[in-house]
């Protein structure tokens, strides 16, 4: 490829030229791309005057069109022939070739015009030419100070055009002497665009002037320092976009290098450079966004940093990953990471009850119009989705739970004020209604142990423990709604029971009605699941089961639980993001799950039933949700 020829280097071309003085230019004209034009031939014959001669050189074939070359006027007055020739002899071994009338060339020459034949002359010529094709072949080679250096080799060339206009060597030295200025024109001129910053990575400019150079000498070391320099520049600009994160930009003029030389290894090396530049901006743009989540208000600086990440990072980076999922856990679960076990400090130095974080997520709530068993209280089927997190207790509120309560508030619960509560009698196998029966009773009416679910509680009695709970620990505790408690009991699932579709609870799932089931004097369940038995006739201590599969016990079974929902005979009009359908004032409110003594219809996962707020009995309980 040619490069047009820019004016720095048609000046460079022309400097190059120092010590020749040509005649002035007729009408010019441009020379072929990438070359300098050619000024108008000198006519021949010798120029007037003293001192240095005169030369002419022209175009590419500058070797044709050169005249003569006019040498100094030697001062011949009283001066023989033989003292002219021993003036030469001593100017040659002086080394004073040609530069004045004193010079050893036009001595001798200015002997020749007397004597054509003086053999002295003609060797001494000869040994001047030699001379001179010696000292312009080291100057060519010289690698400092080249501008001078060409300028002498340039005047010694057309010495030598004039001594020996056809002799080979000397052609080819004018040649090389062309060839060289040309190519230290194109050097400078790419030194001048490297420093004015027009690197030419379109074609033009310092890459443009430098392989032009190369054309002419493939080995030039100037030209290659040129297109490292260039290559250099190049790099600098896509570093430089890099440390502004346009890391576009960075690709494209690492790209643009890449093309100056062929398989230089600085391509690699600032590469590396700018990969180090794009991590530790991703590393900084992550770390602001963590701590950003550690404010109340930082999810939106944070999700700001993370969609720069983004337009910055590879695909697939793993500090974006991190800022990720971070914001993703943040938006979701707050500090907190679905599956994380965690209970609240009381101020009374206690600690609250064991939480697990729940996912968020969606689900169909409600039955479908064939699940048997249904009814029409639980329907329309319909999507509830969970956009946050939040915290369930892994199991029922137990019997010590509650008692730190009471003792802490010195709370009469409900069953306590009124005297009474409804349990199971043994003797007849029915639930009724005995006295002296509250809080602190097992499902009979016996003392019931510590770590037993706490039952004959109302749902105001719940509220009131969720409360003052939410008082000690300064954190928002409540009853679940209707539609988080089925999420969770669902865990993940969409049959018709909390397991799914299977029509026997597997084994070690829970505490619900078995054919194997045995009461204390040998009773049995007339409407139960046939061949299932959990060894529990009546409320099982808390976690005695296996957990489902976010990790919450006795959902499905053990004991029914309140829910924060009023009651409504269906869920037209049911809220599709989980919160509580709540009307102030309401006495019919909601219990979800199954029991140790429900019918295998009561254990669906879509079961629901209302109750009056003030009933307490041995089937009721409860466990709490938290805000996180």
């Amino acid at each position: 490829m040619r490069f047009l020829l820019s004016p720095a280097l048609f000046t460079a071309l022309a400097l190059g030229l120092a010590g020749c003085t040509p005649s002035p230019p007729a009408q010019t004209s441009g020379g072929p791309a990438g070359h300098p034009a050619d000024p108008a031939p000198e006519a021949a014959g010798p120029a007037p005057g003293t001192g240095q001669g005169t030369v002419t050189i022209a175009g590419a074939d500058a070797a044709e069109d050169v005249q003569q070359w006019t040498p100094p006027r030697v001062d011949r007055q009283g001066r023989t022939l033989a003292q002219l020739r021993r003036a030469a002899e001593q100017a040659f071994a002086q080394g004073r070739l040609y530069e004045d009338g004193d010079a050893a060339v036009p001595l001798w020459l200015a002997v020749q015009e007397e004597d054509a034949d003086d053999r002295q002359a003609r060797l001494g010529l000869q040994r001047a030419k030699q001379r001179l094709l010696q000292q312009a072949d080291a100057l060519l080679q010289r690698p400092l100070q080249q501008r001078e250096a060409l300028a002498e080799a340039g005047r010694q060339a057309l010495v030598l055009l004039t001594l020996a206009p056809k002799d080979e060597k000397v052609r080819a030295l004018q040649g090389r002497v062309e060839t060289a200025q040309r190519v230290v024109a194109y050097n400078r001129a790419g030194e001048d665009d490297l420093r004015a910053d027009r690197i030419g990575e379109a074609g033009d400019g310092a890459i443009g002037n430098f392989r032009e150079a190369l054309a002419l000498d493939p080995a030039n070391r100037r030209a290659r320092q040129g297109l490292a320099a260039a290559e250099s520049g190049l790099i600098r600009r896509a570093e430089d976009a890099a440390r502004i994160r346009d890391f576009a930009s960075a690709g494209a003029w690492l790209a643009e290098a890449s093309k100056v030389r062929d398989s230089s290894p600085t391509i690699a090396d600032a590469f590396e450079r700018i990969e180090q530049i794009r991590a530790a901006a991703l590393v900084q743009l992550r770390d602001g966004g963590l701590h950003d989540l550690t404010t109340p208000q930082g999810l939106k600086p944070a999700r700001e940093k993370l969609a720069e990440a983004l337009r910055i990072a590879l695909p697939g980076d793993a500090v974006v990953a991190q800022l990720r999922e971070r914001i993703e856990l943040a938006t979701h679960y707050g500090s907190f990471r679905p599956g994380q076990v965690f209970s609240d400090a009381l101020r009374d130095g206690g600690r609250g009850p064991q939480m697990i974080v729940v996912p968020h997520g969606g689900f169909q709530m409600g039955a479908s119009d064939t699940e048997p068993g249904a009814t029409d209280a639980e329907r329309p089927s319909h999507y509830v989705r969970f956009e946050r997190g939040f915290a369930m207790a892994i199991t029922e509120i137990t019997v010590s739970d509650f008692e730190r309560y009471v003792k802490a508030t010195n709370a009469r619960p409900r069953a306590t004020r009124r005297g009474h509560s409804v349990v199971y009698d043994e003797r007849s196998g029915n639930f009724i209604r005995r006295s002296g029966v509250d809080w602190r009773s097992d499902y009979d009416g016996g003392r019931a142990l510590g770590n037993s679910p706490v039952m004959h509680v109302s749902v105001r009695d719940a509220e009131n423990y969720a409360n003052w709970l939410s008082e000690q620990t300064g954190r928002s505790y409540r009853l679940p709604s209707e539609a988080e408690f089925e999420y969770a009991m669902r865990a993940g699932s969409s049959g018709r029971y909390p397991w799914g579709d299977a029509g026997l609870p597997p084994e070690g799932s829970g505490n619900f009605t078995g054919s194997k089931d045995v009461s204390p004097s040998g009773r049995h369940w007339h409407n139960a699941f046939v061949g299932y038995g959990d060894g529990w006739w009546g409320p099982a201590p808390v976690a005695s089961f296996q957990a489902n599969a976010f990790g919450l016990h006795d959902m499905g079974g053990n004991l029914s639980e309140w829910v924060a929902d009023c009651w409504h005979a269906s869920y037209r009009r049911a809220p599709a993001d989980g919160v509580a359908w709540f009307n102030p004032g309401c006495r019919s409110r909601v219990i979800r799950g199954g029991n140790w003594a429900n019918a295998p219809e009561q254990t669906r996962a879509a079961w629901r039933q209302s109750q009056d707020s003030d009933t307490t009995n041995a089937r009721i309980g409860f466990r709490l949700v938290r805000g996180i």
